[in-house]
């Protein structure tokens, strides 16, 4: 999940607005904040508890820089998580297309949680991974498990159940993350600068 905090730059001179994003869920998104804030894809996957990344983009012709605070999904980690989610302004769920239990999630843990402590903040829904939902390797594992990756049309269904404001796709791998930067930035921005 994606908390999308804004603090106003405290210089006169500075044009750019900071907003803060922080990830709390797994499935890809800690491969999605480095590709989109460095344009890289990780060699290595080394699990987060507390992250930060910094981008900087354009939105609707103005400067922004973007703090992306990613955060851990894990259970162990369920009391520290809501501490990151005061002020916070947008917020973007995530899941893995080629998880359909981390769809599941999304109703069953991340909805209540977000909906208690963040009751008036817009959801956008992402579904990470996209890139696997027509990988080969993927289908078969999924096939043992009689699963298949979650279809687009899940994940816009699952948005509308959960009251989200859009649905978006991802893929780090194929550096796809351009709608990711669009709407999450574009919902946060509009509403503050």
């Amino acid at each position: 999940m994606v908390l999308v905090k804004n603090e106003t730059a405290t210089s006169p001179t500075c044009v750019a607005t900071m907003l803060e994003i922080n990830i709390a869920t797994l499935s890809g998104k800690t491969c999605l904040l480095i590709v989109f804030s460095k344009d890289q894809f990780p060699d290595v996957y080394v699990p987060t508890v507390f992250e930060n990344y910094v981008a900087d983009i354009e939105v609707d012709g103005k400067q922004v820089e973007l703090a992306l605070w990613d955060t851990a999904g894990q259970e162990d980690y369920d009391r520290l998580r809501p501490l990151s989610y005061p002020d916070t302004d947008v917020i973007l769920m995530c899941f893995s297309v080629d998880s359909p239990d981390s769809l599941e999630n999304i109703p069953e843990k991340w909805t209540p949680e977000v909906r208690h402590f963040c009751p008036n903040v817009p959801i956008i829904l992402v579904g990470n991974k996209k890139d696997l939902r027509s990988d080969p390797q993927t289908l078969r594992e999924l096939q043992k498990m009689k699963q298949e990756p979650v279809k687009f049309e899940q994940g816009k269904a699952m948005a509308e159940q959960i009251g989200a404001t859009s649905y978006i796709e991802c893929s780090a791998k194929t550096k796809d993350v351009c709608s990711f930067s669009f709407h999450s930035c574009k919902v946060a921005v509009k509403s503050h600068i």
